[in-house]
Formats: C-alpha cells, sequence, structure tokens
C-alpha cells in the first residue's frame, strides 16, 4: 500500500468538495440537497482532524475546522443540528467541537457542546435506561446509536460535568451486552426494541434478525472511544474493556482470507452477500489502535492491517482520474412501520445500494490509514 495513493485519495476528496456540497455526502447528493449537520459528515470531519493530528498536514485542518466554524455561530448556535428530532445520529458531529475548540481556543465551539448536552438530557429512554435510537423509533435501542452519543456523552461528562454521569454511560453499554449479544457468537444484533412491539422484532426476545457488519463496527468504535475518555480508575472501566476485547475476538473468528469482513458477517460466502468496506475498515481501526494503545495484544495490529491491506486491494481503485473507494453499503436500518421493506431479513441487507465515496465508509478508511501512518512512524 502506497501512502501516496491514499494521499491522493484524500486530497481528491476535499479538492472536489465544498463546505455545502461534499462529495463524500452520497445521500445528500442522490436527494439533490445540500449539507446540513449529520453524522455522515461528522465522521468524515473526524478522520480529517485525526488524518492532521497525525501528519500535521494543514490541509485536512483547515477544511475540517472551516467546514464546522460555517455552521456554528458565535453564539453557540449550530445550523441544521434539530435538536427537538431527538435522534442520536444528531449528536454525532458534535464530536468535533471538542477537537476544535482544544485545538483553536475557539469559545462558541465549547458553547455549542452545551446545545447537544441538552438533547441528551432530553433524550426518552426505555425502561431499562438506555435512550431511544430516535423519537421516532419508541423504545428502540441500535447499536448505531451507541456509537453517536456515548463517546459525546462521556467527553461532556468528564470535561464540563464532573463525571457525575459516568455510571448512567456504562450501564447503557452493560445492558446491550445483556440484551443484544449473541451468546454462541460472541456478536451483537443490530437492533432491540424493548417492548416487543415493532414489526422487526422477535416477539420473545425484542431482537432484530441479523447481525450487520457495520453496525458491529459502529459498536465496536461506541467501545474503544469511550474507554479513551473515560478515566481507566472508575469502576466499570474493566468490564467495558473486557465487552471490547471479547467483540474484537468474536470479529476475528469471521475475518475473511481477503482480510474483510462480510456484509452479513456470520454468513461468508452465501448467495449476494459481499465483502462491506465500512465496517471493515472500522474493525481495522479498532484492532490497530486497540493494539496500540494496549487495550489488545500487540499482535492484533496485523490483522487490522490485513484488514486495511485488503480493502486496498479490492475497492481503492482509480475511477476518471481520480481514486475511487468503493464496496460501501450506503445505508441500512429498521422500520419505521411505513417501510415493511426495512425488516432486517438477510434480503434486505443485500438490497441496500453500494456505491462508492460515501463517508460512512471513506471516513472510517482514513481513520484505519491514520492508524497505518502511526505504525510506519
Amino acid at each position: 500500500m502506497a501512502i501516496e495513493i491514499v494521499e491522493k485519495y484524500v486530497n481528491g476528496l476535499i479538492d472536489r468538495s465544498t463546505l455545502d456540497e461534499p462529495v463524500w455526502n452520497i445521500e445528500k447528493i442522490r436527494e439533490g440537497k445540500k449539507a446540513t449537520w449529520d453524522y455522515i459528515d461528522g465522521c468524515m470531519i473526524m478522520s480529517l482532524l485525526e488524518l492532521y493530528s497525525v501528519t500535521e498536514n494543514k490541509k485536512y485542518f483547515d477544511f475540517a475546522e472551516k467546514y464546522i466554524d460555517h455552521r456554528v455561530t458565535e453564539d453557540g448556535t449550530i445550523i441544521g443540528y434539530k435538536k427537538d428530532d431527538l435522534n442520536l445520529d444528531n449528536i454525532n458531529e458534535g464530536k468535533n467541537l471538542f477537537t476544535l475548540y482544544d485545538l483553536t481556543g475557539k469559545e462558541k465551539y465549547a458553547k455549542a457542546t452545551k446545545n447537544i448536552y441538552q438533547q441528551i438530557l432530553e433524550m426518552p429512554r426505555t425502561k431499562e435506561g438506555n435512550f431511544w435510537h430516535k423519537k421516532i423509533y419508541p423504545n428502540q435501542v441500535w447499536l448505531d446509536g451507541l456509537y453517536m452519543a456515548q463517546p459525546y456523552y462521556m467527553e461532556y461528562e468528564k470535561r464540563f460535568n464532573d463525571r457525575k454521569n459516568y455510571k448512567d454511560i456504562y450501564n447503557q453499554f452493560f445492558n446491550v451486552e445483556k440484551n443484544i449479544r449473541d451468546a454462541a457468537t460472541g456478536l451483537y444484533y443490530h437492533a432491540y426494541d424493548a417492548e416487543r412491539e415493532a414489526f422487526w422484532a422477535d416477539p420473545q426476545t425484542g431482537l432484530s434478525k441479523n447481525f450487520w457488519l457495520r453496525a458491529l463496527g459502529w459498536f465496536s468504535m461506541a467501545l474503544l472511544d469511550t474507554l479513551t475518555i473515560a478515566d481507566e480508575k472508575t469502576e466499570d472501566y474493566e468490564h467495558l474493556l473486557n465487552m471490547y476485547r471479547d467483540l474484537m475476538d468474536s470479529l476475528l473468528k469471521y475475518q475473511s482470507p481477503e482480510g474483510m469482513w462480510y456484509q452479513v458477517p456470520n454468513f461468508p460466502g452465501r448467495d449476494k452477500n459481499y465483502l462491506e468496506t465500512s465496517g471493515s475498515s472500522i474493525i481495522a481501526f479498532c484492532l490497530m489502535k486497540g493494539a496500540r494503545l494496549g487495550y489488545l495484544p500487540k499482535e492484533y495490529s496485523e490483522h487490522g492491517v490485513r484488514a486495511f491491506k485488503g480493502i486496498c486491494d479490492k475497492y481503492l481503485s482509480e475511477v476518471d482520474g481520480n481514486m475511487s473507494l468503493g464496496g460501501i453499503c450506503l445505508v441500512a436500518g429498521l422500520g419505521p412501520e411505513t417501510n415493511k421493506r426495512r425488516d432486517g431479513s438477510y434480503e434486505y441487507y443485500m438490497s441496500e445500494p453500494v456505491v462508492k465515496d460515501d463517508a460512512k465508509g471513506t471516513a472510517p478508511f482514513l481513520l484505519a490509514y491514520a492508524e497505518m501512518c502511526r505504525l510506519e512512524k
């Protein structure tokens, strides 16, 4: 893997993007809409800031800072952010506010974090105490949502609230372990309905039907990011660390000979199943970073490197003079009632579009690349 190829890729993405029309938000492009405030762009900005921290290439910082600065006013109001949607996805982009506050000292970023924290205080919860994934999905806990919200929640608590709600954060993870983890495989189902009312939920367990790779990736990164923010001496830290280690070990059982993982990881070789870029990139990142930080044995980094190289070999190529990254599942979800197609079946996960250069795959790929750079240093 030549560093120049990946750098050509990320530089090309930035060069072809504007603050209102980034080329990596394929959902917005398909809808003919401009970018607002959403988790997709949040992932990409986070990856650029991480690349900047490793490479010190100011081009990455400049675009990332301009992108967020463009959306945050001096009083901390976030243009395009809709708190009242009570949607955990809307929290994710806010993680960049902490980083940019540290890098720039702009008080408006600190003020903006408080506006997003207010959403956390208002989120409806299941009977076990977990946030609903969205207001429109009552009593549903999705793996995706743990990534969108919990690292932000932990960061805010550590910086601004004297760690008062650490226990709540830990317990939301532990509830997921109790209710969504499959003991036979060690993997976690995509989602869970605490009231067993959703059409996609098993009437006995409340679980969705399958494991979905990107959701497993999001949850892996939720665990890792929360661990890196939390204080190691706090009660329950070791439990969270063991959850992370267990999940990494479980995922490694399903790593393909090519180094990647399948869209539905426990059915390799099944009709229409394919090696998927976004989830594979997230897991590659989690393996390399976890090993670097000592959460995992050092040799686990080798599995992450193999995954990253496998992605490059299979899906990174030149298209019309530009580098392009393929094999990315555009989106996958469950419900709502008005969309019975999204039923969590194997056939459903095979039916969603597979695209190139969407940030849900590109951003984790660049995070994994940043870890590759650290290894080479």
